[in-house]
């Protein structure tokens, strides 16, 4: 068990906007799990009423009957409540996991809320503006209020480092969730690839995705095109796939958290983001079996893909290379199944386990 200087468990408060719909999602509920099993006491506060993922510890809803029109009054008995809890439990961590851009607000929760808290901020995204505001001021008293940063790709954490002039940052990956598949129903046996995501253009770049496919041999191979998703955008992409006359071959699936049968039907998984962090899609394709093809976009893919063994990685923002590298995976069948039979164990590096010991060595270091 781990335990701190008074033979007590160390206490953790791990900190999200939600438990639902998205990879980073996904990822702390998981965390919330990992360091459960590791012996440490969580509690895992989220901001909005949304919890779809499975966690461990002790749940602190703040989101719960919050109006969708919250005076300010009421939003600041919220925080006041998160404030005193804090203060109550004297958490040894608070583990970070929100969107962290604005700097008024960043400045409140460090001279309000976390005040005189061990902060660790959590980076899950290569577009650090998300995670830190521009504000330089403020930026620079985040990094170094923070008793540590966590990238979840070492481009990240190296970059943050640089940028930022620190060597607070380091890196944890992401790790691979393993999947209940007694209970996951088997999908009808049509062949298929499979975008997984966020329905959001602006970083998930879906009209490479869709165009890229419609140039592919694909279509005339009758190999459809499923996207498995929600997001703001989702009525953008339903007339995308009719203007580019793909409705009989585009399927769009409303977002679940029992993605297996998907993943592990499918041909290949895409990816084609703007950027990244540490694509947990992609993890999760590679441990079901179901080889990769994914943009090199910063951060991730190419920490996770290596070209021609596990999947292929191609240049990002580029039509020609990406339906190409869907051709290849149809027509040189040699190097699909060299991919496919490598997929498993590419990603074995990344268990649970693995990735708990880090996370649990990292803390205890933290603490002393």
């Amino acid at each position: 068990m781990t335990q701190n200087r008074n033979d007590k468990k160390i206490k953790i408060c791990i900190v999200t906007i939600s438990l639902s719909k998205g990879g980073a999602e996904r990822s702390t509920a998981l965390l919330s799990r990992m360091l459960t099993s590791k012996g440490f006491e969580i509690f895992l506060v989220t901001l909005n009423d949304a919890v779809d993922y499975k966690y461990s510890g002790e749940l602190i809803n703040l989101g719960k009957n919050k109006p969708k029109r919250e005076s300010i009054f009421n939003r600041f008995k919220r925080f006041e409540k998160f404030r005193k809890l804090i203060k109550k439990e004297n958490f040894d961590f608070i583990i970070d996991n929100r969107n962290r851009q604005f700097a008024l607000k960043e400045l409140f929760y460090l001279n309000y809320i976390y005040k005189g808290a061990n902060i660790i901020y959590v980076v899950r995204s290569f577009n650090l503006s998300q995670y830190f505001p521009e504000n330089n001021f403020v930026r620079k008293k985040m990094i170094h209020n923070s008793k540590g940063i966590v990238g979840v790709s070492k481009a990240i954490a190296d970059t943050i480092n640089k940028n930022y002039n620190t060597e607070k940052a380091i890196n944890i990956y992401n790790p691979k969730e393993e999947f209940n598949v007694s209970k996951e129903e088997v999908i009808n046996k049509e062949e298929y690839i499979l975008y997984l995501g966020r329905i959001e253009e602006a970083v998930k770049n879906l009209t490479l995705l869709l165009e890229s496919y419609k140039e592919s041999i694909l279509p005339k191979q009758h190999i459809k095109l499923k996207i498995l998703g929600n997001g703001p955008d989702e009525d953008w992409l339903k007339k995308k796939i009719i203007d580019l006359e793909l409705n009989d071959l585009v399927e769009v699936i409303p977002f679940t958290p029992h993605v297996y049968p998907y993943l592990k039907n499918a041909k290949f998984l895409t990816l084609t983001s703007r950027y990244e962090g540490f694509p947990r899609v992609l993890i999760e394709s590679l441990s079901t079996g179901t080889p990769v093809i994914s943009v090199n976009c910063e951060s991730g893919p190419n920490e996770i893909v290596n070209h021609e063994n596990n999947g292929l990685l191609v240049e990002n923002f580029n039509i020609q290379n990406l339906s190409e590298a869907y051709n290849r995976f149809i027509l040189e069948e040699e190097l699909y199944l060299h991919c496919k039979q490598n997929a498993i164990k590419s990603v074995n590096h990344l268990s649970v386990d693995t990735i708990a010991q880090q996370w649990t060595k990292y803390l205890k270091n933290e603490l002393q």
